[in-house]
């Protein structure tokens, strides 16, 4: 890719300049390549003189003029620059020669990211077993399938785990909620039956507490697993889960298997890893305090007892004094296992269609042994893994623990006047309330799906393509990975059923729209246009778009680099948007000779570039709306 041509290129005359002048590189000198914001100055720049010139004892332009000299005799740089200009106060400016990037481009295989191994297992979605889902579970799945989409694309072998807790509070709470709550309203889902169940059993703990001794008891025989009740609660956690993987398939979502907590503890991965673990210094039972009796992760010591401490301080804990694992003790087991650490492996059954499922009664298979571990959780969960890549590293796995990355993203909560609609007072003035399945309250999945589509339906004046229902899941897909990560969605029902601006539609009806002009056009695959790129004489939003398509490449390969789906959002919005004002000012099929020539090409390579980012984001390429 250029930028990687042009920065390896400012690397080689770097180190030749500083060692002709007997000076070491700066430990902090990082070589970037920037895009200018404005046409006139090129492709690509860079600050490069500028960051020397303390160091050089020189002026910036001067540094800039003996760099440009260099890079011109650079034969990496000699085929895909035409040229190369000094801006004050040091700027290097690039050009691109277009004429080779149109023909290197349309031979182009997919990049690879070199330094990530060969397999890559992805973690996501994960709900508890108990209740239909809700929008906050969708943006993990939706973030995990598009990292998921985003590694295959660029090459790597991505093996997709949902991992299971069925032996949780969770589905405790619903399993008593089952026995103890009862009801005489329909329901069309199962899983609507059980978020209200949750929510009764959840008030009811707080009218009767002796209730709690059941729950806990509950949860002892879900993790035995032999009696009436742990069947129940494998028969609520099993239909769930049925429909949480239908539901997702609708998004485009799917996975290659589930992982079940229960077999984790069956089969034996926790004892061997608890064998593991007490040969460290860092697990220990604590034989006094409030924790005796627990086998615990010490930290190191820290001044005070802050609140934060405190709050984490039960995460530290692996075994319960009644012999209860938490969840992150079997979580460090199941990433042992991910990474192919131990002697003990799951077997599997057909959950559905190209589904696998950990069963004890199944067959052995070639699942797990990765390379790179990505878990996508939200950022609250942030301590539980650093306690996993804690254990890694107490173990001696320092380069597994090296290689598991955290995807963080913050929570899904609700705008004051959505969550007044579901009946929760906001008199307080809060600008977002939390969603809570312990009291019923939050955005089911299959009810928002349901609202987008109907809204979609009554703005369509034809109903050819793509059916509402695709329209409104793309779009709702969209919504929830346009976020930068780290931002909390406060979502409003309004704001995300919107069909204008920065939307899935918006993105999907411009890609349908270049379809429609190719195909007007009578022309099938258009030929490059060498002579008119040559020229470089091109209309400012001819050569507006021309340079967004020449950066495909590298945000997709930002993206991987920095698991971001977040920037391919960026990228198409902005993309689509030079795309209609090419349109609106150029016209296409209108023109005549070398222009209609230029324009049917850009066309094209925007909708394969499109085709390409779509899929990646996980949303359809209509060819009509």
């Amino acid at each position: 890719m250029i930028h990687e041509q042009i920065i390896a290129a400012i690397e080689v005359i770097m180190q030749r300049i500083l060692s002709e002048a007997g000076l070491q590189r700066p430990e902090n000198l990082r070589i970037a390549v920037e895009h200018p914001v404005n046409l006139e100055h090129g492709e690509y720049s860079s600050n490069i003189a500028m960051q020397l010139a303390k160091l050089l004892k020189r002026a910036p332009s001067q540094i800039a003029g003996e760099f440009k000299q260099q890079l011109i005799a650079e034969p990496s740089l000699s085929s895909s620059i035409a040229r190369i200009v000094v801006a004050p106060p040091g700027f290097l400016n690039f050009y691109v020669n277009w004429s080779w990037w149109a023909e290197a481009s349309s031979q182009q295989a997919s990049p690879r990211i070199t330094e990530v191994r060969n397999k890559v297992l992805i973690e996501h979605t994960s709900i508890n077993p108990n209740k239909s889902a809700h929008i906050g579970h969708l943006r993990n799945s939706c973030i995990g399938d598009t990292l998921a989409r985003m590694l295959k694309r660029t090459g790597h072998q991505v093996e997709v785990n949902n991992y299971i807790d069925d032996l949780g509070n969770q589905l405790a709470d619903t399993v008593v909620g089952v026995l103890q709550t009862t009801t005489e309203q329909p329901y069309e889902r199962f899983g609507d039956f059980c978020w209200e169940t949750y929510s009764k059993i959840n008030k009811a703990y707080k009218e009767q507490p002796a209730l709690l001794e059941q729950r806990t008891k509950v949860l002892a025989q879900l993790e035995e697993g032999r009696s009436n009740v742990a069947w129940m609660g494998l028969l609520i956690a099993e239909r769930i889960v049925r429909e949480h993987v239908e539901e997702m398939k609708q998004f485009g979502i799917t996975y290659d298997v589930l992982v079940w907590e229960s077999s984790i503890v069956r089969e034996g991965f926790w004892e061997r890893t608890l064998e593991l673990l007490k040969r460290t210094d860092i697990f220990r039972l604590e034989e006094g305090g409030k924790l005796a009796g627990c086998w615990v992760l010490k930290q190191p010591e820290q001044e005070g007892d802050t609140k934060e401490q405190s709050e984490f301080h039960a995460d530290k804990v692996l075994v319960r004094s009644n012999g209860i694992l938490t969840y992150t003790a079997k979580d460090i087991a199941y990433h042992l296992w991910k990474f192919g650490l131990l002697d003990n492996d799951f077997r599997y059954k057909k959950f559905s269609d190209r589904l696998w499922s950990t069963d004890a009664c199944g067959v052995k298979k070639k699942i797990g042994r990765a390379d790179m571990v990505i878990n996508v959780i939200d950022q609250r969960q942030e301590y539980p893994q650093a306690m996993v890549k804690q254990a890694l590293l107490a173990l001696g796995y320092q380069e597994q623990a090296e290689q598991l990355r955290h995807v963080s993203y913050g929570v899904v909560s609700l705008s004051p006047q959505t969550a007044k609609g579901l009946g929760i007072d906001t008199s307080d003035g809060k600008q977002a309330y939390a969603m809570s399945g312990r009291q019923g309250i939050g955005v089911k999945i299959a009810e928002f799906l349901a609202r987008m589509e109907q809204i979609i339906d009554s703005n369509r004046s034809r109903k050819a393509g793509l059916s509402s229902s695709s329209i409104a899941a793309a779009s709702i897909r969209y919504y929830l990975l346009r976020f930068h990560l780290q931002t909390e969605v406060v979502f409003d029902l309004d704001q995300a059923t919107e069909v204008t601006g920065n939307t899935g539609v918006y993105l999907m009806y411009s890609y349908a729209r270049s379809s429609s002009i190719l195909k007007k056009s009578g022309i099938s695959g258009s030929p490059i246009p060498s002579d008119s790129l040559a020229s470089n004489e091109l209309e400012l939003q001819e050569r507006s778009l021309l340079r967004h398509l020449a950066y495909w490449q590298e945000t997709l390969q930002a993206s991987v680099k920095e698991l971001a789906p977040n920037l391919l959002c960026n990228y198409v919005y902005e993309l689509s948007a030079l795309f209609n004002h090419f349109y609106a000012t150029c016209p296409i099929l209108k023109s005549e000779g070398q222009a209609r020539s230029l324009r049917l090409w850009l066309t094209e390579r925007y909708k394969q570039t499109m085709q390409d980012a779509l899929e990646i984001l996980g949303l359809p390429a209509p060819t009509s709306m």
